[in-house]
Formats: C-alpha cells, structure tokens, sequence
C-alpha cells in the first residue's frame, strides 16, 4: 500500500470526527518513532511532503503539522540550513500552520529551548509559525506566554507541561496556588467520571519534586478515584456526589422505552425523541447504528446519513440521522459526536417499531462486516485498539445539575 493510499484511508475514517488534521512530527519518544513515525519522519522529507500534500488536496479541513529542529543545528552561529529547507518544502504542500518545537530530537525538557532557531522560521515563512518548547525555561505565568511569543516571532504559542503543572497560568491575574488547582481539578473529575488512572497521572505532573511529600506518597499508593479524593481531603464531597450520580444513573437505566415520550414531528420535518444511548443497555456486539444500517441493506435503502453539530457553550453534541428521505433527532445533547448519533439512530429505529439491540430484545440477528468489528466492546478499559465510529463509553453521561451551587467557579 502506497503512503498517499494509507493517509486517504485514515483520512476519509476520521475527517467527520475532527475540526483540523494535524501531523506531529514533533515527539521524540520511543514508542512513536520505533514505528518511523513522530520525530523519525523529520529524516525522510520525501515522505513528509507525500503526506501533508494528500491531506491537503484530499481534505476540506485545515492541514497543520509541528516538527522539530533537524540536527545541523549550531545555536550559536544560527547554521540552520537543513530546518529552513523543510519548512520552506513543507510550506509548498499548502499546510495551515506549522508549530515549531525549538529543540532537536534527542534534545529533552532539560535542554535549553532555541528561540532563535524558532524565530529563524517564523521570519523565513508566510504560513503562522507556532512556537513551542519554552515551558521548562520562560513560561512560568500568562504574561510569560506573551514574552515567549515576541522572543520567538511566532504568530502564536503553543502550551504543553506548563498548563499540566498549573493550568491556571492562563489567568491574567497570575496564577493560583498548586493546592487550590489541584482541589479544583479533582471535583471536576469526579463530577464526570474521569478514569482515575488519568487523574492520577495529571495530579502527578502537578506535584513533580514534591512526589515524595506524605501527599505525594498517598497519591502514587491510590488505586481508585476514592483514594485520592481521601489523599487530599475530598473523601465527603466524592462519596455525596457519587451518590447523587448513581441515583441518577439508576433512574435513568430503569427507563424502558415505552416510558420515553412518543415520537414527535416538528415543525422542521424532523422527528424527535428524549432519548439517550447507554451501552450497557445494550448486547455487547449491537448498537443502534448497527441495527439501522442492517435494516436499510434489507430494504435496499440508502445508508443512513448522520449529521452532527457542536454546541459552542457547554460543547455537547446533537446529530440527525436521514433515512429514505427522513430525518431523526434526540432532543437531548450528549458528551461525544458518537453517543450523539447513536440516539440519532435509536430515535428512527423506535418510531419505525424496530428492533434496536436492547437486552432482552427480539430482533433478527445481525451480519457485522470485518471493518465495523470496532464497535464491539472488548470489555478490556486498558485496550488499545483505534476508535472508529460506533464505539462508545460504557456510562451514561450524568454530571451535577446546572442549578446547583458549584464549587469550580471562580476562575
């Protein structure tokens, strides 16, 4: 398979998904360049124009990559002849931006970051240069990301370990104490069922030399989402906001179909139900787009057409599925485009009275083909495999009542 047919593959997967396409070829971990990909691309120019000028002539959406500084680099006397003859070919390939990474490949955070050679591109190049690379040495607050970008004659900045170690220097005020942040980040992340693996991973880059405090050593022995609101101090909010999501959550996984309310047509055309998709609802191997798209291969109709929309306020998704000329909606947002059109499909399937993969349901068996086998649940919450459309999280979303007081606000 060529490199033009393996990007317009990925390409024509994922272009619905995402609002930019961007190609970095700027991490210089192991796991990714082994696989001649991140910084290892950086070697093959070649390469790198074959793919970033597919995607732009393949693609509606803007093209960008991040790359490194090659390494014939000699700060001193600014010998960057290798660096600015990619860009200017990276350039011609019709990319948005590129974001410059002011370091070479072997080069880590202890390293100090080359202003010069970011602004060497910036001033060689019309495309926006983003400049990356100066958390470990200039960013330290907001007023500092502003300095960074003038040193570097960057269009503007990009931010990595800096927002990890506090997101709050974004603050204009300056930002607020790493125990204020971290107490913060926590309710959030109990508020929303984040995995407690990633939660203890961001609390750890917070804490960094100060792992080793009794708060360090209770956080790095914690196995649960309990144990490090119980680390620092939470262990009363994260028991009485559990509950009040469980009761939620046991609510709404009583509902049965039949007490949703009937299907309704507006004055859009579209028909419109209040119905959310829960996975554990559901066989292991059935969702509602799949149960769709074998009834309309039965009746020999089109396949059924999704469109999504983002709300810009809280970021929630809402789509509306077409079949045979007939749009479908559910009222209610949800978290992620792929929950969004599940519901889509759950709505068209009930007003049509059909089977749509529930427990306990009746319905004809389905025939998945080989390139839908992602939507299966594995059941394994550490699987690595790509997510395709059609795979979905395993919760009902369920987050505390705008109405009620919260204590996030402030910032």
């Amino acid at each position: 398979m060529t490199v033009n047919s393996e990007v317009l593959n990925l390409m024509k997967c994922r272009e619905n998904d995402v609002a930019g396409i961007d190609v970095n070829m700027g991490c210089p971990k192991e796991y990714s360049t082994k696989g001649g990909m991140g910084a290892a691309l950086l070697s093959d120019p070649d390469k790198i124009e074959k793919i970033l000028s597919t995607l732009v002539k393949g693609t509606q959406r803007p093209v960008t990559c991040k790359i490194r500084i090659l390494p014939s680099v000699k700060i001193l006397h600014l010998k960057l002849e290798d660096t600015l003859s990619l860009v200017k070919r990276i350039e011609r390939t019709g990319i948005a931006a590129i974001a410059v990474h002011g370091r070479k490949r072997e080069e880590r955070p202890q390293h100090p970051v080359s202003c010069e050679a970011i602004k060497a591109v910036a001033e060689t190049l019309s495309i926006p240069v983003i400049a990356n690379g100066g958390s470990h040495d200039h960013i330290q607050g907001y007023l500092d990301i502003e300095d960074f970008r003038q040193a570097t004659a960057a269009s503007s900045v990009m931010v990595a370990r800096a927002a990890m170690w506090n997101p709050s220097i974004f603050l204009k005020e300056g930002p607020r104490p790493l125990e204020e942040v971290m107490q913060k980040y926590i309710r959030y992340a109990v508020q929303y069922d984040n995995h407690y693996t990633n939660t203890k991973y961001c609390l750890c880059q917070m804490l960094r030399e100060h792992l080793e405090s009794p708060q360090g050593r209770l956080l790095h022995a914690a196995q649960s989402s309990q144990e490090i609101c119980e680390a620092f101090g939470l262990g009363a909010f994260y028991e009485e906001t559990t509950r009040e999501l469980d009761a939620r959550r046991g609510k709404l996984l009583a509902r049965s179909p039949e007490e949703v309310e009937e299907p309704a047509e507006d004055t859009s055309g579209i028909i419109k139900m209040a119905v959310k998709f829960d996975r554990r609802a559901y066989s292991p191997q059935i969702t509602p787009k799949m149960c769709l798209l074998e009834w309309c291969r039965r009746e020999k109709l089109a396949q059924p057409v999704y469109e999504t929309v983002q709300r810009p306020l809280d970021r929630l998704f809402c789509s509306v599925v077409t079949v045979a000329e007939q749009k479908y909606q559910s009222t209610l947002w949800d978290k992620s485009k792929k929950l969004a059109e599940q519901a889509a499909a759950i709505v068209c399937l009930r007003s049509q009275g059909l089977p749509e993969g529930r427990l306990r349901e009746e319905g004809p068996s389905l025939h998945k083909r080989k390139r839908e086998a992602p939507d299966q649940d594995t059941g394994d919450p550490r699987a690595q495999e790509p997510v395709l459309p059609g795979e979905l999280c395993k919760k009902p979303f369920l987050a505390l009542a705008s109405g009620k007081e919260s204590p996030l606000e402030g910032w």
